[in-house]
């Protein structure tokens, strides 16, 4: 089976939107802030965005606090950003202890990384629902480690229980993800070496050590 283009979807929804001639709201997960750069610069031009920077799965709460410092300064530096709006959900850390347990041992990438975009996810679209927006999605695609096609399946079966739009999309693609690390340069961003969680960080930590 062919394998599906975001990018393109997005592209056509953005085509509706231009003709439409006005910019609607979009609720914007995002998990920190080079991840959030690029996509900011890209789809301030069209909607009327609110960061929702809802991250249980980060550890230790230190790392979780340093990362929303970053996309804070990053919203005031980046002219794309101007207009652009941040909400911090709740840090109940253990609500993805939960949802992990007994998928501890999983590689990378797996089913526990799965559920723990879906537990972001659907508190997003919940937000979502709650607050009136006409779009929700997520800034996760951007990375070359996220699986595109389940975020964006997770995301239509968000929309059909929810009632609100999800944005599809791919954003590693056309030069996305190297966008982000220009812009992370260009603003000095930290760029943390792990997706978040204690056992992605403890996966990097071993291959350090292998390398």
């Amino acid at each position: 089976m062919d394998k599906k283009n975001y990018s393109l979807f997005t592209e056509g929804i953005i085509a509706q939107i231009e003709k439409q001639g006005v910019k609607p709201t979009l609720l914007l997960q995002v998990c920190c802030a080079p991840c959030s750069s690029y996509v900011m610069e890209y789809l301030s031009r069209y909607f009327d965005i609110t960061l929702y920077f809802y991250n249980p799965n980060i550890s230790p709460e230190g790392e979780y606090t340093f990362r929303l410092e970053e996309l804070r300064r990053l919203t005031t530096e980046l002219p794309e950003a101007r207009g652009v709006k941040l909400s911090e959900g709740e840090y109940n850390h253990q609500a993805f202890l939960d949802m992990a347990r007994g998928l501890e041992t999983l590689p990378e990438g797996g089913e526990r990384c799965r559920r723990c975009y879906a537990l972001r996810l659907t508190d997003t679209a919940k937000k979502a629902k709650a607050e009136g927006f006409d779009w929700f999605t997520t800034t996760l695609s951007i990375s070359p480690h996220k699986n595109a096609d389940w975020l964006n399946e997770i995301g239509e079966g968000l929309q059909q229980e929810y009632g609100v739009l999800y944005l599809f999309s791919d954003f590693k693609k056309k030069n996305g993800y190297k966008r982000s690390i220009e812009l992370s340069r260009q603003y000095n961003l930290y760029r943390q070496d792990y997706c978040g969680c204690a056992f992605s960080k403890a996966t990097r930590t071993l291959e350090k050590c292998d390398g």
